[in-house]
């Protein structure tokens, strides 16, 4: 890898952990700047989320006052999680590179529409106060994560955007805490799949070092900008650029 290459990596690494911070759409960045350094589609999803953890390590690293009273939470969601981050682990290992450069630009195609159409967090944390004010948690709440952390580890873009909304919902939190248990258990998930790709499937290590180093500066600063950050435009701009990212990948994927 070239140190163009590297640094290039390392900014977009920032941007992606930026970009997962402000929409949960990190990989709309990160998969990308993987297949303009030339790795084919398996191996830059297989890295990335590889590479991802370490954004979850950084967001999480600057969430311990929102995760204080919410470990006996976790413990419940996290087997939902680990099972979850497995079997989407499995399901990529076990779908043809043809068939998943044919699936991908739909998933991105959905994930930015899901983003456009999004209602604000602070609006759904409102609305699931509500709905629950006792922050009991409702009894399908880990197998909701579950299937959110099978598509997670399978891909992962906008995972985030979904595990937050349901987790707003369900639990009557508000943002702060409930971003916070998002990253911790989204976190779960792209670990565990990160190891069996790490038995499994290629990483392109080169590749990997610097995406991770970037999406660590990129998961510590996040939060800060996020507050000060115009919330609205800037989702709609990043869903506009992934609608245009998933038309330019469905050409490739069938020239």
């Amino acid at each position: 890898m070239s140190p163009w290459e590297f640094g290039f990596l390392v900014l977009a690494g920032v941007g992606a952990g930026l970009t997962g911070s402000i929409a949960g759409l990190a990989s709309l960045v990160s998969y990308p700047a993987l297949l303009a350094t030339g790795l084919p589609p398996v191996t830059a999803n297989v890295t990335n989320t590889v590479s991802l953890v370490l954004n979850s390590v950084g967001s999480v690293s600057a969430s311990g006052p929102e995760l204080r009273g919410q470990g006996r939470r976790l413990l419940r969601l996290a087997a939902g999680a680990v099972l979850g981050g497995a079997a989407g682990a499995a399901l990529l290992l076990l779908t043809p590179s043809d068939a998943f450069e044919r699936i991908v630009p739909w998933l991105i195609a959905g994930a930015s529409v899901a983003l456009l159409l999004q209602r604000p967090p602070r609006e759904l944390a409102a609305e699931g106060a509500r709905a629950h004010p006792d922050h009991r948690d409702p009894w399908w709440l880990p197998l909701g994560t579950f299937a959110v952390a099978v598509y997670g580890g399978y891909f992962g873009a906008a995972a985030g955007v979904m595990m937050l909304a349901m987790f707003l919902l369900s639990t009557g939190e508000g943002l702060p805490r409930g971003n916070a248990l998002k990253n911790v258990v989204l976190g779960i998930a792209n670990a565990v799949a990160a190891v069996g790709f790490l038995v499994l499937a290629p990483v392109a290590w080169s590749a990997a070092l610097p995406l991770a180093l970037g999406l660590f500066v990129g998961g510590r600063i996040g939060p800060g900008v996020v507050r000060r950050a115009p919330q609205t435009v800037l989702r709609r701009l990043i869903a506009v650029a992934g609608l245009g990212l998933a038309v330019h990948l469905a050409v490739q994927a069938h020239t």
